[in-house]
């Protein structure tokens, strides 16, 4: 019998995790049985979300669609803009603060300048919103909204992370759940991120197997890729350097990361230098004074013993980085990298024809109704 702590706590958590899926459970019956209504819109309106708390890879996914998508329609994304101090309907520019619209959105905009990035506590408002626009938006992507059940999108995509498998998982508090493994046949697309990159065929189809699709799902396999090195501070690089250049020098390398899992960021910084510090902080962490301070001094501790010192953060945290009070003299070192979503399996083409095919098929109409999920 496992007597570890962690297995005693889940077994103290369980009560409320039973009514945590009780609540749940009722709440998705009177959406299903058309007791609480879901609004839809005769546009093409794509989720993208998950069950599982946290780390899925959802902003990644949902920049590669944008990407897609942006080449042929005019495209939005909308999102409640997590821990913004501001609650109303907003649209993202190159000059907003991390304050105003969220981290993630302002990620996204300075990415991709010319999509409409929009942030809206509540989702239907959002897009009746951003349908009032000129040019007129084609396509909206909704950023972790599989939740979300008063608005009814056209198309969901449920991302599952490979390491985490939800049938495996328990219901909050006890375990990771927002809500049951089951659940995930609301979603017309399931994508397992963050697949090992040498993930054989029999075992894909054993996955397969056991996640029991229905009739018109589709399922994918993803893995991360990581970009080129881009400083946090563009106009104070002389001569941007990449990653090989911190290799070469034995570099020590300070990781500043306030996402839900790290881990990949880890592996990524010492495939660098053997060299690693890391300053872990909360997802969505909005950075301090004294954290300036805390950085500074391991960053002074790293270079008093190594030639050359790398700060390196995630694309989201550089956003509420940059908007700090670093000493000139540290800002040329701070650099993020960016994470690249790749397909398994040759699937590529195929998930980018399922996605084309129902934005093609949906073609925008003015048109708002509500109707049972």
């Amino acid at each position: 019998m496992d007597n570890s702590p962690r297995f005693q706590w889940k077994l103290i958590l369980a009560p409320f995790s039973w009514i945590y899926g009780l609540v749940v459970w009722i709440r998705n019956s009177l959406y299903d049985n058309g007791l609480l209504k879901s609004t839809g819109f005769n546009m093409p309106v794509i989720s993208v979300g998950n069950i599982t708390v946290g780390g899925t890879g959802k902003t990644p996914h949902t920049e590669y669609l944008a990407e897609l998508l942006k080449k042929e329609f005019r495209v939005a994304t909308l999102s409640r803009g997590y821990r913004r101090s501001t609650r109303d309907f907003r649209i993202a520019t190159a000059q907003s603060k991390v304050a105003e619209v969220g981290d993630e959105p302002l990620q996204m905009k300075l990415k991709f300048p010319d999509i409409l990035v929009a942030v809206d506590r509540e989702r239907v408002h959002g897009i009746t919103e951003l349908m009032k626009l000129a040019p007129r938006v084609e396509a909206v992507l909704l950023d972790d909204a599989f939740q979300h059940r008063s608005l009814k999108p056209g198309y969901s995509i449920l991302l599952i992370d490979y390491g985490r498998p939800i049938l495996k998982d328990r219901l909050l508090p006890s375990g990771m759940l927002r809500e049951p493994a089951a659940n995930r046949n609301r979603a017309n697309i399931i994508l397992v991120t963050k697949t090992p990159a040498n993930f054989k065929p029999i075992e894909m189809r054993e996955y397969v197997n056991s996640l029991d699709l229905q009739i018109g799902q589709h399922l994918f396999f993803t893995t991360m890729s990581y970009g080129e090195l881009n400083p946090v501070f563009p106009d104070k690089i002389k001569a941007p350097k990449n990653a090989d250049r911190f290799r070469a020098d034995d570099s020590g390398i300070l990781m500043i990361s306030g996402i839900a899992n790290p881990a990949g960021l880890r592996t990524y910084a010492e495939s660098i230098s053997k060299h690693v510090r890391e300053l872990k902080f909360p997802d969505h962490h909005h950075y301090s004074l004294k954290d300036i301070e805390t950085i500074m001094k391991a960053t002074l501790d790293l270079a008093n013993s190594h030639p050359e010192v790398l700060i390196l953060t995630t694309e989201k945290d550089a956003v509420k980085l940059h908007e700090l009070d670093f000493p000139e003299n540290v800002k040329e070192f701070m650099y993020s990298v960016p994470i690249r979503v790749e397909f398994l399996n040759g699937d590529k083409e195929n998930f980018d024809k399922q996605i084309y095919n129902y934005v093609n098929s949906n073609k925008r109409s003015s048109v708002l109704h509500t109707e049972k999920d």
